[in-house]
């Protein structure tokens, strides 16, 4: 299947650099002028993707060849482009930053090249003048030279007069063109937290926001130099993949089986291509909220992703009987998958970061308590230490873990391997049907991990 897709990614010179509010600023200007754009993020992020779907209403999906690989990438950027018409993809990092500190492989630059997806370079050129060109310079002569897919610049955090007086020096000495430029916008300023920007519901008035950067972008965007840069990305050649399961068809009674799934204020990290493949294997979603919600909803089988439960962990221990309902559908052996936050809230006990203990659901035995560093950072793979409901002998599955806080009991039902190195711990939690650690999981890296949750959804179901 080819198809025409014209896009562009957005990078920048590291993390800061702004291209996540650069991003935001295209895509409202591309809703504007009419067109109906697609959006995806490199990497395991799950928080930038949050404002992308904030300003579109339409899922961002997560381009990560370690997750994926190459065939997955471009499979998940031809499932999201089905029905729009200009794709901007966010980078991650720095545009060189890959899997290894050493390499480039799964950089925004890797991406870049494997979906051959020209780039725009987001500069942060707060107190720079001259200097902003050797780095240019860097970033555009690096890894490829002459077949560098850097096309455009994107200079933020400038005054205009500078930015006029520098973009002619950039397009004479490194002959690439400076497409638009920001000034610092002080009212349009997002806090970060220790796993990047705030949330967007934590951000009073956050449309208006991007819609103040998106103004002053418009101004000093030369569109159809972007719209020609974007034109330049070759078509894109995918077969289109089905993940349908033939276990998970239809039962004969009672209508396809529900996965019910946490997402509120609490709970909000998940990778897109997850839900995908869930749909695709005929499984019904319905969405739910731990804090706000009196009662746990009828469904086959739950999935509590990652999140900041440590910052509503008295809302989350006030709602008893939601606490009590999901102990109750745990003890039944009802299917559950918990990553990350979910692990934390299913738990006994949560520590807020005052230090201030809350109870939990109590589905599994330890208690969370926030340190003060990165416990355990980085793409991890999952392997059976044991034979378990859920992951065979030798079975592995792919995911990411990124979070300040630990547990008195990590669990022990797996082996969980940090990316590329060899540093090996245990991990996770099974007990039954429920299956809970830190890592948020890619499903689509083990089919079979998630046609065990269906099959025991199915049983369940009698």
């Amino acid at each position: 299947m080819i198809n025409n897709f014209p896009r562009v990614m957005i990078c920048g010179t590291g993390s800061g650099s702004g291209k996540t509010m650069v991003t935001c600023a295209i895509l409202r200007i591309l809703e504007r002028k009419g067109y109906k754009p697609a959006v995806f993020k490199c990497g395991p992020d799950y928080i930038d993707p949050i404002f992308h779907k904030t300003v579109l209403e339409v899922p961002s999906r997560n381009l990560d060849i370690f997750m994926a690989g190459r065939e997955g990438i471009l499979r998940t950027l031809e499932r999201g482009r089905e029905g729009r018409d200009f794709g901007v993809i966010e980078g991650v990092m720095g545009f060189y930053d890959g899997i290894s500190m050493s390499g480039i492989e799964g950089s925004s630059f890797d991406i870049s090249r494997e979906t051959e997806t020209p780039a725009i370079l987001v500069i942060n050129a707060k107190g720079m003048g001259m200097s902003i060109i050797p780095l240019i310079q860097g970033f555009c002569g690096y890894a490829g030279g002459i077949n560098n897919p850097i096309r455009g610049i994107i200079l933020n955090n400038i005054s205009p007069m500078v930015a006029k007086e520098i973009s002619t020096v950039i397009e004479e000495e490194i002959h690439v063109p400076v497409i638009g430029y920001l000034p610092h916008l002080k009212d349009a300023d997002i806090d970060s937290r220790h796993l990047g920007l705030v949330l967007p519901n934590e951000v009073p008035d956050i449309l208006k926001k991007i819609d103040s950067i998106a103004d002053k972008l418009e101004e000093t965007l030369d569109f159809e130099r972007l719209l020609d840069i974007a034109d330049k990305a070759e078509s894109l050649h995918t077969e289109k993949s089905s993940f349908a399961l033939p276990l998970c068809a239809e039962p004969t009674e009672g209508g396809p089986l529900k996965v019910a799934i946490a997402k509120d204020e609490a709970f909000c990290f998940y990778y897109e291509d997850n839900f995908d493949l869930m749909r695709d294997m005929g499984l019904e979603l319905e969405f739910f909220s731990p804090i706000h919600d009196k009662r746990l909803p009828k469904a086959d089988g739950y999935i509590f992703g990652g999140g900041y439960p440590e910052l509503h962990a008295e809302e989350l221990s006030s709602n008893k009987t939601m606490l009590k309902d999901i102990k109750a559908a745990a003890d039944r052996n009802v299917p559950i998958i918990a990553e990350c936050g979910g692990f934390m809230y299913l738990q006994e006990e949560l520590e807020d970061k005052d230090g201030k203990a809350y109870k939990m659901v109590g589905a599994i035995p330890g208690k969370s308590h926030m340190t003060d560093k990165l416990v355990r950072f980085g793409y991890v793979t999952i392997t059976a230490a044991k034979d378990n409901t859920y992951l065979k002998p030798f079975e592995c599955i792919n995911g990411h873990e990124f979070h300040y806080y630990d547990s008195t009991d990590n669990g022990d039902a797996c082996m969980i391997t940090k990316g590329l190195r060899n540093r090996t711990w245990e991990g996770i939690q099974i007990r039954g049907n429920l299956f809970a650690g830190f890592p948020h999981l890619y499903y689509p890296s083990c089919m079979a991990f998630i046609e065990r949750f269906a099959a025991g959804m199915l049983v369940m179901r009698g």
